[in-house]
């Protein structure tokens, strides 16, 4: 996210023996060093046309976080709002330029792209719950409810897909989680982050998202 992203992403690339992915929004900031909601819908797809020409094999994209789930949102407040980095950079886009999340709007050209260069969309949960207060809400689960739509989307565009999961979730809804991705995203790969099942442990992520990683892969993940 600084310096020479390009050169430092195919040289990952061509070394790497293992699948590399990137987030294109966040390269955009970087390479463009203008205030977010100055980028333009053409800025962010030539973004990610670079990352495909250089050879990553799946990319993250915040896809699902429409104005509707943002309503949703705004009607259902948070304890730590939006947390995702990708999702927080679009939703600063969406309100300050009052359109449409552009990768949402427009997801055939962004299927284009990746059926041309044979890229994996994952796609991001740009609300996924930053505080066990916040799991499960209505605005992730109106983000998950578009995730499926699109997941068909990519399908019929002989695409892969892949969803990201929720961050912080209590253990006793970790269960649930998976049954609500596997449900409304009709099966698809679902990748979660942790889940971290609980906010008190800072610096020993790597137990308390093994402890919810192991629950959700239990029941699928």
């Amino acid at each position: 996210t600084f310096g020479d992203t390009r050169a430092f992403r195919r040289r990952v690339v061509e070394i790497s023996p293992a699948m590399i992915g990137t987030v294109p929004v966040y390269d955009a900031v970087a390479r463009y060093g203008k205030a977010v909601a100055q980028i333009s819908v053409d800025d962010f797809f030539d973004v990610v046309r670079l990352h495909a020409e250089d050879g990553v094999d799946f990319m993250t994209i915040h896809a699902g976080l429409t104005r509707a789930a943002v309503q949703r949102l705004r009607r259902n407040p948070r304890l730590t709002h939006v947390v995702s980095r990708g999702g927080s950079l679009l939703l600063e886009w969406m309100e300050r330029n009052e359109r449409e999340n552009p990768f949402y709007e427009h997801f055939d050209r962004l299927l284009d792209l990746c059926r041309h260069y044979d890229v994996t969309l994952s796609l991001g949960d740009g609300l996924r719950p930053g505080c066990l207060h916040d799991a499960t809400d209505a605005a992730q689960i109106q983000e998950l409810i578009v995730l499926g739509e699109l997941t068909k989307h990519c399908w019929q565009a002989d695409v892969q897909v892949m969803i990201e999961g929720p961050g912080h979730v209590p253990l006793n809804e970790v269960v649930a989680n998976m049954q609500l991705e596997k449900k409304l995203c009709h099966g698809a790969p679902f990748y979660v982050l942790g889940p971290i099942v609980t906010d008190v442990a800072p610096g020993y992520d790597h137990i308390t998202s093994a402890i919810g990683g192991a629950l959700a892969a239990t029941y699928g993940a």
